[in-house]
């Protein structure tokens, strides 16, 4: 893992050059990058995370924890995803003809049977709300009650 370190450095050195050698200070480099391989540590089994923080690098130096919220920020893999099962062809025409038992709702007057049941509705003497009766007149074409 010292090696990914020792690579960090390099690409942070050749991006940033002078800036970065200030960045580090004046501890010890064995120190340095102990710190540095204690923030990476998390991701020594997925390098494609720190390639893509060095791809990725801010504009300032980061310090180690600026670092690995860098490469906490890189995109997941995509999981690999099943085809889904086929259907069974007898289960599904079991199924159809359990649906085919169904009574068939006629609809003589299309999308706007809605309207027409709230009609009959209203017209049968159920208390309608006033949009619900503006809806249907409006709907239907029919001139609107005189209140």
């Amino acid at each position: 893992m010292m090696q990914a370190v020792d690579y960090i450095f390099t690409q942070c050195t050749a991006t940033y050059g002078s800036a970065w050698d200030r960045s580090l200070g004046q501890a010890p480099i064995a120190d340095i990058k102990t710190a540095w391989l204690n923030a990476i540590d998390p991701f020594k089994t997925s390098k494609k995370r720190i390639l893509w923080a060095l791809q990725n690098l801010p504009e300032h130096c980061p310090n180690p924890i600026e670092f690995r919220n860098l490469c906490r920020s890189a995109p997941m893999p995509e999981s690999p995803v099943l085809p889904l099962p086929k259907a069974d062809p007898s289960r599904v025409a079991e199924e159809l003809a359990k649906l085919g038992m169904l009574p068939k709702v006629e609809r003589p007057h299309g999308m706007k049977q809605w309207a027409y049941d709230l009609k009959a509705r209203h017209e049968a003497g159920h208390k309608l709300n006033p949009n619900q009766i503006r809806c249907y007149t409006d709907a239907l074409g029919l001139q609107p009650e005189a209140a």
